[in-house]
């Protein structure tokens, strides 16, 4: 039975409407969330619902794409083995991307090598990027660290340029039907505000504040809603500013996320307005599903 995704930048409405599009397909949904995996962080990471990879590890644990891929796969097979539809939902389109187009078969990571990369900072890293993989350094953004860093780990220590070991990625490998949710950039925006506004109520700097108490993963800390709260807690910003400071980025990554889906060509956006509720959102989901 072929799979379906729904993907969308945060706060886009889209999981609300996708446990109705899930009750209509028969289908039971897989989160395509790098941060929902973590047991813990809930408020910043607006959880609803139980599926799949939800809460499935520690929060002081490290999770990545390779080990989502193997768990997605997992939780796939065994909903096609109930009889029923995988309907995977999420904004981490790096994921999405991983288990549609397949895994970057590179290196393992240099914990040494990758301190030594980050101290070196972004643009003298896309500078090296651009002499040794011109390609790749015009495909990243010169403020990415992470993906430069990963970028310059694989040919210091290949001599290979990652853009030449990525061709898995030009197209999918799983059909699946693909749709991402559309909005404008106001009403998104209207709506990470609100969202925003109401993580606070409900305790987010509390909840930051017990996730620091115990070992807590790097990828959890650098979150955005939790890394603004942590910059609180340790006295870097105060506590009137970080709203403001979370919803801004929260913006920022609205808008890579957007970025991301439109660059798929197989992904239909689905456009929904600021009128559109859960029914509606879903009955324009299923029209193109």
């Amino acid at each position: 039975m072929k799979p379906a995704f729904i993907l969308g930048a945060t706060a886009s409405g889209k999981h609300e409407a996708s446990a109705l599009v899930a009750e209509r397909l028969g289908a039971e949904i897989v989160s395509v969330d790098s941060m929902k995996v973590y047991r813990g962080m809930d408020i910043g990471t607006a959880k609803a619902g139980r599926h799949h990879l939800v809460d499935i590890c520690d929060a002081g644990d490290a999770y990545n794409a390779g080990r989502f891929v193997r768990d997605a796969r997992a939780a796939h097979e065994g909903i096609e083995a109930r009889g029923k539809r995988a309907l995977f939902v999420g904004g981490t389109s790096l994921y999405y991307k991983a288990y549609v187009y397949g895994m970057f078969d590179g290196p393992s990571a240099d914990p040494a090598l990758r301190q030594e990369l980050v101290a070196i900072g972004a643009p003298a890293l896309h500078d090296e990027l651009t002499r040794v993989d011109p390609t790749a350094a015009k495909r990243i953004h010169p403020n990415d660290l992470k993906r430069l860093v990963r970028a310059v780990e694989v040919f210091r220590k290949t001599g290979t340029p990652i853009s030449a070991r990525q061709t898995q990625f030009e197209r999918p490998r799983l059909d699946a039907s693909v749709v991402w949710v559309s909005r404008d950039k106001a009403d998104l925006d209207a709506r990470i505000e609100r969202r925003v506004r109401r993580m606070m109520r409900e305790g987010l700097i509390d909840e930051v504040r017990r996730l620091m108490a115990a070992p807590w993963s790097r990828e959890g800390r650098g979150a955005v809603g939790y890394r603004e709260g942590i910059d609180h807690l340790e006295g870097r910003c105060p506590l009137a500013e970080v709203e403001p400071r979370i919803a801004r980025d929260t913006r920022q990554f609205a808008r890579k996320q957007m970025m991301w889906f439109r660059s798929f060509d197989e992904a239909r956006a689905v456009a929904v307005g600021a009128g559109d509720g859960p029914e509606r959102i879903a009955q324009k989901i299923l029209e193109v599903l």
